[in-house]
């Protein structure tokens, strides 16, 4: 089997779709990030922008990872990454995460996929690909309690099958629910009429990018490059 990064086009960084998805996190914002590519969104909040980070376990205000030999093993977020604690962090019972959740005082999350339909349906986890996710955890009562839904996630899989499509084969985590998608190739929002490019990878083509994609790919009037 071939790999995407040998066949396609390898666009830009984990990191940088990370960096990128942080710019879109308004100041004063209470954000829970998924397990995976979003969790490395926390190391990139532009200076002088506030964001406060929550996960499911009950941390609220956790801040970028530690240094290399300075994690605490008793301090980890939902995906048992170690993380650090900004001033004012909070602990409080896994129950209490999920009544936040639920309540609707989180302003995003940022997950990952394994698909993204057309119209918003998210597809983040299945019991039939052997290196899926094995169980949706908290992720629908993410997607249905929170304000906005953000998805982070390479273009294609390993063996180059688009990862956005007209519709979800797999099991869905929420259906409509996203609205914008950050991937190595592309900025792209979910709109009525379906998937709208805002902002293409350097050196990767508008032609390539809608090659890969599974569904209709409409331009925005002012597209861009990834900064």
């Amino acid at each position: 089997m071939t790999t995407a990064t040998s066949t396609f086009p390898r666009g830009i960084s984990r990191d940088a779709m990370a960096r990128r998805a942080a710019l879109d996190i308004p100041d004063g914002a209470v954000v829970n990030l998924g397990i995976g590519i979003p969790e490395l969104v926390a190391g990139h909040v532009p200076a002088g922008r506030d964001v406060i980070y929550h996960t499911e376990n009950g941390i609220l205000g956790f801040g970028p990872p530690p240094e290399p030999g300075a994690e605490d093993p008793e301090l980890i977020n939902a995906g048992k990454k170690p993380v650090t604690l900004l001033p004012g962090a909070a602990f409080f019972h896994h129950a209490d995460s999920f009544a936040m959740i639920r309540g609707g005082h989180i302003d995003i999350c940022i997950l990952g996929a394994m698909q993204v339909a057309a119209n918003g349906d998210l597809a983040n986890w299945s019991t039939g690909a052997a290196d899926a996710v094995p169980a949706v955890g908290g992720a629908m009562d993410l997607v249905a309690g929170v304000r906005r839904v953000f998805v982070i996630t390479e273009h294609v899989t390993r063996d180059g099958a688009p990862k956005l499509l007209d519709a979800c084969t797999y099991p869905l985590t929420g259906a409509g629910v996203v609205h914008r998608i950050f991937t190595n190739l592309a900025v792209i929002d979910v709109t009525p009429e379906g998937f709208l490019l805002r902002e293409h990878a350097p050196e990767v083509s508008v032609d390539t990018i809608r090659a890969l994609t599974g569904a209709p790919l409409a331009l925005a009037a002012d597209l861009q490059v990834i900064g």
